[in-house]
Order: structure tokens, then sequence, then C-alpha cells
């Protein structure tokens, strides 16, 4: 009975454990409620607050005072809303170029003697750039001469002989019209005049090719002496007096050309277009070129032509550039970086705008 009576007793729910719980719970919460309420209180009362009107105070001798107006706030400066960026202009980079450009070589195999040029040098066209070992032109030219002359007097001897021939003939008519001469002297004198007049005409062609021949031979003794094919400055020296010249390689020490001679009249720009951006570009657009040897300097031109090929591995395409100014310092093969302007606005007028405006 003992051990039932501990078991029941043992299974009663004890209210005193319940309501102690309960009380632990509500101690804790209490101050989260504060923490929530106080906030809301402050702010109803700052509500009110403003609402209620402050009834103006009074001065001593029973006037009413105003109450002061708030001091106004200072002006804040105006924001100007900034203007939209324009599109970056297109920038493309090239070399300096020679429309104009060659190595001159001899058209004939010879040593040369003499070498009239060097770097640097202003040549004009015409002029001698160097002169070739010309002893055999000479003789061949001489040689052509003599023949020529020689077919001269030919011709003058065998026109002589016809005229003669001519004459008697013309006798011998007369003579056979009044039975004089017979049949048989008047063929032979007729036949004598025709071979004559063959060998005249045989004569004068060989005269002719004479001619023609002497000619050429002072055409190629000529070519011993190479000129300058245009007006230019000489930028290499290619040969040395003593060395062999030819207008093809022949292998050793033979060489093809004499000099490198470019037209600084002729000087341009060629730059390499990303393909993407072709089309912004246009004959007569104006450009700023600006050479990586001069910095500061910056030179005025205009598109002269878009070349109609693209390069497959690089995706550009090449534009020709013509400068607005020659000057000394440009020089050919110079790295260059221009830009496109979109405006047509001159790169003189643009450079007076940034100055007044500094």
């Amino acid at each position: 009975m003992d051990d039932k009576t501990h078991l029941l007793r043992s299974l009663a729910i004890e209210r005193r454990d319940h309501a102690g719980l309960s009380s632990r719970r509500r101690r804790r919460l209490l101050p989260a409620f504060g923490i929530v309420a106080f906030p809301i209180l402050v702010g109803v009362g700052a509500v009110i607050w403003f609402m209620i009107p402050v009834a103006p105070a009074k001065a001593p001798g029973g006037e009413i005072v105003a109450p002061q107006a708030a001091p106004p706030e200072p002006a804040r400066p105006q924001t100007v809303a900034a203007e939209p960026r324009r599109a970056g202009s297109l920038i493309a980079s090239g070399y300096v170029v020679a429309r104009r450009k060659a190595t001159v070589a001899a058209e004939v195999t010879g040593k040369v003697v003499d070498l009239l040029v060097d770097e640097g040098m202003v040549v004009e066209a015409g002029q001698v750039l160097a002169r070739l070992d010309s002893v055999l032109a000479d003789k061949d030219f001489a040689l052509a001469q003599s023949r020529a002359e020689a077919s001269d007097a030919a011709v003058a001897a065998i026109a002589a002989d016809l005229r003669d021939a001519e004459r008697i003939l013309n006798r011998t008519q007369t003579l056979t019209q009044k039975n004089f001469a017979s049949e048989a002297d008047l063929t032979k004198a007729e036949a004598r005049a025709a071979v004559l007049r063959a060998q005249l005409r045989q004569a004068q062609a060989q005269l002719a090719t004479a001619r023609l021949d002497a000619q050429r031979s002072g055409a190629v003794l000529e070519k011993h002496q190479i000129r300058a094919p245009f007006n230019g400055v000489v930028v290499e020296r290619s040969a040395q007096p003593g060395e062999m010249i030819s207008p093809m390689s022949a292998g050793g020490f033979t060489r093809t050309g004499i000099c490198t001679l470019v037209d600084m009249d002729s000087i341009e720009i060629e730059v390499d277009v990303n393909e993407a951006f072709i089309g912004r570009v246009h004959a007569g657009t104006g450009v700023d070129a600006l050479l990586d040897a001069y910095p500061d300097w910056i030179i005025p031109g205009a598109v002269i032509a878009i070349v109609p090929t693209a390069n497959r591995e690089k995706a550009t395409v090449k534009v020709r550039i013509g400068l607005k100014q020659k000057d000394p310092r440009i020089l050919p093969d110079m790295a260059v970086k221009v830009t496109f302007l979109e405006d047509g606005a001159p790169a003189a007028t643009r450079s007076e705008a940034t100055s007044g405006a500094n």
C-alpha cells in the first residue's frame, strides 16, 4: 500500500511549479515590451507637441512678442546638370610613307667608277648620281658611227652612178629614135639604170640601219650615267666605287641598286582602321596627326582615300591621309597616331579654342 501511494503522488501535477514558470516568463518579457513601447510613446508625444499652437509670449509692458522666425537657410549652390559626353573620337595608328620612293639602279651591267651622292643630299630630276665604266660602250658607239658614215658614203656613190646611168639612158633613147643606136644599146642602158636604182635603195636601207645602230650605241653609252628619275632626297646609298652593278641579281657581290630616292612632296600617312569603325571615315574627314617623335606638335590633315580592301588577319582597312602642311621634320617610316575629327573642325580652330578657354 505504501508503494502504491508513492506512485500515485509521483503522477500528480504540482501547480506551484507551473505558476513559477509563468511568472519567470512574464519577468523576461516585460523589459522587451518596455523597449518597444518607449519609442512609440516618444513619437506620439512629439506629434502632439508640434500640433498644439504655441501662445505668443508677453513682454514686460504687456505687449505681445511674436515668435522670431527661424533664420533662413543659406542658399545652396545650384548644380548644373552635366552635359552628356560625346562619343569618343576614333583613333588609329600607322606610319608616315612616301608615295614616290625608288631604288635607283643601272639598266646595264658595269663597274661603278664614280658615285656622286650621299645620304641626305637633295637631287633634281636628271641629275647624274653615278657613272659606270664606259670604255667598251665608247668603242661600240664610235664603231656604230663609223658604219653609219660608211653607209652614207655608199649611198652617195651609188646615187652618182645612177645619175650618170640615167643620162646615158636618155641619150641612148634619143639616138635610137634617130636610128643612130641599136635596141641592144637601149636595153643595156635601161638595165644598168634599174640596177643602180635597186642598189641605191639597198644602200639607203643600210644607212638607216647603221644610224639606228649608232643611236642604240649612244643610248647604251648614256645609260652608263645613272640619273635621278625625279626630285627628291637620297635616304640610302647602296653602292661604292669599284663594285659591279647589274639590273638583275647575278649573285656574288653584284649589286642591283645605287641609292634610294624619296620624294618628300609625296609624304602622307597610312593607318589601319578597325573594320567595325570604317563607316565613320570617309574622304575629306579631318584628322589631327601626332608623331611619336614630336608629341606636342599636332599636324592637321584630311583623309585622301580608303583603300578598298581589308586585312583578313587583322580585321582592319587601310586609310590614306594627306598632310595639310609639309615640314622637313616629317620623315618616312615615322610612327604616328591620328584622331579623326567627327565634327569636321580643323585642328587649328580646335587649338585656338582650347587656348582661349585656358
